[in-house]
C-alpha cells in the first residue's frame, strides 16, 4: 500500500465512527480534521469531496460489520446456531455508541442522497440475504420447517432488528433485548 493510499484509509477509519454517529450532515470537514489531525489540503488532496469521505466511511463500517456477521454465522454448526449467533452480535456488539451503520446513514439518506441511499440499500438487502440463506439452508438440510418462508422473515427479522437497534439508541438496552429475544423465539417455533 502506498503512501497516499495509506493516508486515505486512515482518514476513512478516524472520520467513521464520527460521521456514523454524528451524520453526514452532522460531520463537519473540521471534525475530520480534528480526528485525523490533518489540514484541510492534507484531507481534500486525497478526497474530492466531504460526500466522497462519508461514502466511504459507510463502505468501511459496512465491511467491518458484515465480517463480524459473517464470522458469527461460520462459528455456528446448525441453523439455529449460525441464527442465534448473528442474533447474539447485534445483541452484544451494536449496541456501541455509533451504531449500526445501515440505520444511522440510511435514516438520514433515504430522501436527501441518492448515491448514499444506493450504498446503503445493498447493505440491507446483503443483511437480509445473510438471514434468508441460513433459513434455505436450514429448511434442505430438514432443520427448520418447510412452511417457513425464509423471504419473508428475513425482511421481517432485518426490520425488527435494525427497530430494536433503534429503540436501545432511544429508550435503553432492554427494549433492544426484549425484541432481539422475541426474534429468537419466533424462530424456534420453526426448528424440527
Amino acid at each position: 500500500m502506498s503512501k497516499a493510499e495509506r493516508t486515505r484509509q486512515f482518514i476513512i477509519e478516524a472520520s467513521a465512527p464520527i460521521i456514523n454517529k454524528k451524520g453526514v450532515a452532522g460531520t463537519s470537514l473540521t471534525d475530520i480534521m480534528e480526528a485525523t489531525k490533518l489540514a484541510k489540503g492534507g484531507i481534500y488532496g486525497n478526497f474530492e469531496s466531504k460526500e466522497e469521505i462519508c461514502v466511504e466511511a459507510f463502505l468501511y463500517l459496512r465491511s467491518n460489520l458484515a465480517n463480524k456477521l459473517d464470522l458469527a454465522v461460520s462459528q455456528g454448526n446448525s441453523a439455529q446456531s449460525k441464527f442465534f449467533n448473528l442474533m447474539d452480535v447485534y445483541k452484544n456488539d451494536m449496541n456501541m455508541v455509533e451504531g449500526c451503520p445501515i440505520l444511522n446513514f440510511g435514516t438520514e439518506a433515504d430522501d436527501t442522497n441518492p448515491v448514499m441511499k444506493e450504498h446503503v440499500k445493498k447493505a440491507a438487502f446483503s443483511s437480509q440475504k445473510r438471514f434468508f440463506t441460513i433459513l434455505e439452508d436450514g429448511i434442505k438440510n430438514k432443520e427448520l420447517a418447510v412452511d417457513l418462508n425464509p423471504e419473508a422473515f428475513s425482511i421481517k427479522i432485518f426490520a425488527m432488528v435494525e427497530g430494536a437497534i433503534l429503540c436501545g439508541k432511544l429508550v435503553g438496552n432492554q427494549q433492544m433485548v426484549i425484541v432481539l429475544d422475541s426474534i429468537k423465539e419466533e424462530f424456534k417455533r420453526y426448528v424440527l
